[in-house]
């Protein structure tokens, strides 16, 4: 991305983003890529980098384990491994395996599963593979410490053993020779030491002369002296040698292990790339849940559509001094491209531009951004800013001559991918000559359907927005009964820049005031003070508007509990029918049981009995005796006791008993040869020819 001026970046406070995820990397290779932060301008870069930073973002609030944790810094002996000839120490290859051993972690964390589930983290390892040889061979040499095996090969092993051998015998002697000259009261308090490498008894000084062997030194104090006894001075070369046949057979395996490990020495690279990556989206990952990052939707142009958007630092900070951050909301588009942000001074116009910006700024860059997830941004090529007084002492050029100067550029050099920022448009120079200037220079920023945002206090740009195609009015409001600012930005009016409230809020004589308002124009008081007017009605209306959308929520939340409600006593209604049908059902497999138990007494009476018409007159009594089933009937023994039936018409608010099931109710409406009977809380249809006229007893007193 192009920026302009060069202190673009530390004008819309990017290097300080920069430097909070500096913070939060771990690795050499992620704090560089932090302090060098590219800007893309391709979408497929920004939306690779952006999903991954959101994928990393979901594996941290999910409190998922990624195993990444190589922090330490080898590219120095990395680079050393590839240069023939060169050797690497056992202390050198143990963070080396420890870079393999992670990378063999991170391809096995990444399964069949994972792959799908974040596929944007998954291609950081997708143009390479993991070589298990690497940890084989440094584990054939080396132990966990970083020491050489004695196995390593078969002349170290001699070696260590006859070094084992001797060390042994050279103990034995020296222990021999300690007793002999502490029986004789020549040996020092710490009896041995060594010196250059060769072990030495420490005698008093005045007795050195009936030791024999090698002086090798004193003490400081000359009180003691350190000498080699004569009968280990073999044993002592013996030793040395050996010693240093060891270092040369180990310095030997070592460069061997180099040079066969040399040609892994580019993958190694790149494992040490994959770990730094991680680490870079990690940090990522974690500023974005500090700042509350999302992943808006991406566009490939030049676009903002920007929901409940925050000034990224000043979130952090309010977030820290439990304040409460006000939020952006716009739109700028093919239609609308630049927007005239007017209303008083430390209002929040110019934290809006820098909100706008710095959001831009860091999506490009990959970052998430502290927006609503609906937001849509798109991808600018150019960004131009100017904010503040950039008079420059150096060229002797004036405010506005310095002002003009980033306009003459802004002008030639922008175009529809550029996104510009311009505080003050026309300032510092007169109000009529300089607005005069500032609507040229809108005009052709229009026309060259560029992007942006301008703030003024000029109202003929204020008039000029609000009948020009493409440029659109935005206002800070300002709570005129407080005289305070609200910090909110209102798109589609201009507003007031409350110059005389201010005034009065500040303190200044109201003689003053009144003298001032006497010689402004006329027209363009009364104007300012319909703008103010209309800005106070607006904010009114909005605050009414939010009133009723809560009470309609309100509204909704209770429909949703009355049909909630509703529900419930319909489906226990239900319960009650079914359980009812369920008690008629049951009592009708009990007669037709004991009816199948009675037909089978007749068949066998029509056997055994030779009187053939007395069974045949049971069976009639049997299937013929309506009377008697409905005694049997329990449901109808029970309403037969409670109710008496009558030869009546049947007609609206009749008690009625349906003939097939026993049910009592009370007849609502007649609809022809049908009614419609309350049973309960349930309305039934039913047949008139179904339905019988009844009447309640009275219940016995109790006495």
């Amino acid at each position: 991305m192009r920026l302009y001026p060069e202190t673009a970046i530390t004008q819309l406070e990017f290097d300080k983003v920069k430097a909070l995820l500096k913070e939060l990397a771990k690795t050499d290779y992620a704090r560089q890529k932090a302090e060098q932060l590219r800007i893309h301008t391709r979408k497929d870069y920004i939306e690779l980098e952006l999903h991954q930073t959101h994928e990393y973002k979901l594996i941290l609030q999910q409190s998922q384990y990624f195993p990444n944790d190589f922090t330490h810094s080898i590219s120095h002996d990395l680079k050393l491994l590839s240069i023939p000839g060169s050797m690497l120490t056992g202390e050198q290859w143990l963070p080396i395996r420890r870079l393999a051993e992670n990378t063999s972690t991170i391809f096995r964390w990444f399964d069949t599963e994972r792959k799908k589930a974040f596929p944007a983290l998954a291609k950081v390892i997708l143009t390479t593979y993991y070589e298990k040889v690497i940890i084989e061979l440094i584990d054939e040499i080396l132990d966990e410490n970083g020491t050489v095996k004695d196995n390593a090969s078969a002349d170290l092993q001699k070696i260590r053993m006859s070094l084992f051998r001797k060390r042994n015998e050279l103990r034995r002697m020296f222990e021999k020779v300690i007793a002999k000259l502490a029986k004789a009261g020549y040996s020092a308090d710490i009896d041995e030491s060594f010196s250059n490498g060769r072990r030495v008894v420490a005698v008093f000084s005045e007795h050195k002369r009936q030791v024999k062997g090698i002086l090798h030194g004193e003490s400081d104090s000359r009180k003691t002296a350190f000498i080699e006894p004569e009968e280990t001075i073999e044993l002592n070369n013996a030793v040395f040698s050996l010693e240093y046949d060891e270092i040369k057979e180990v310095q030997k395996i070592l460069r061997d292990l180099t040079a066969r490990l040399s040609v892994y020495a580019t993958i190694l690279q790149q494992y040490l790339a994959i770990a730094g990556e991680y680490d870079f989206i990690h940090a990522k990952a974690k500023l974005a849940l500090e700042m509350n990052g999302q992943l808006p939707a991406l566009t490939d142009k030049a676009h903002i559509q920007l929901i409940d958007a925050y000034h990224p630092l000043l979130y952090l900070y309010n977030k820290a001094s439990a304040k409460k951050t006000i939020p952006v909301t716009l739109t700028l588009d093919e239609k609308n491209r630049i927007l005239v942000i007017s209303g008083p001074n430390a209002g929040g116009k110019t934290v809006t531009m820098k909100t706008v910006g710095l959001n831009q700024l860091m999506l490009q860059s990959g970052l998430l951004v502290p927006v609503h997830p609906d937001s849509r941004m798109g991808i600018f090529k150019q960004l131009f800013i100017h904010i503040g007084d950039t008079q420059n002492l150096e060229f002797e050029l004036s405010t506005y001559s310095s002002h003009l100067l980033h306009m003459k550029y802004f002008i030639e050099m922008a175009n529809g991918k550029t996104m510009f920022f311009i505080d003050e448009l026309g300032s510092g120079s007169d109000p009529n000559l300089g607005g005069a200037f500032a609507e040229v220079i809108m005009e052709e920023l229009s026309r060259r359907h560029s992007f942006g945002i301008v703030t003024t206090h000029y109202l003929n740009l204020k008039v000029m927005a609000n009948h020009t195609q493409g440029i659109l009015n935005g206002a800070m409001q300002f709570d005129e009964v407080r005289l305070l600012p609200m910090y909110k930005l209102l798109v589609g009016k201009p507003g007031s820049s409350y110059t005389f409230a201010i005034a009065e809020r500040i303190g200044l004589p109201k003689h003053l005031i009144a003298r001032a308002r006497k010689l402004v124009d006329e027209d363009h008081f009364k104007l300012d003070r319909l703008l103010n007017s209309t800005e106070q009605d607006l904010q009114q209306l909005t605050k009414e508007k939010k009133e009723l959308q809560k009470l309609v929520k309100e509204n909704e939340k209770l429909k949703k509990e009355m049909e909630t409600v509703m529900d419930r006593e319909r489906h226990h209604q239900q319960v009650e029918l079914l359980k009812n049908q369920h008690q008629i059902t049951e009592e009708r497999l009990v007669y037709l049981k004991d009816m199948e138990r009675k037909l089978k007494q007749v068949v066998l009476d029509w056997k055994k009995s030779d009187n053939k018409n007395e069974v045949v007159k049971n069976l009639h009594h049997l299937l013929f005796k309506q009377k008697e089933a409905i005694v049997v009937n329990k449901l109808a023994r029970k309403v037969d006791l409670k109710y008496k039936e009558l030869n009546g018409h049947i007609v609206v608010g009749s008690l009625v008993k349906l003939k097939k099931n026993y049910q009592v109710g009370e007849v609502k409406e007649i609809r022809g040869k049908r009614a419609i009977v309350q049973i309960g809380i349930l309305p039934m249809n039913v047949n008139l020819a179904d339905l019988v006229s009844v009447e309640k007893l009275e219940e016995p007193q109790k006495h």
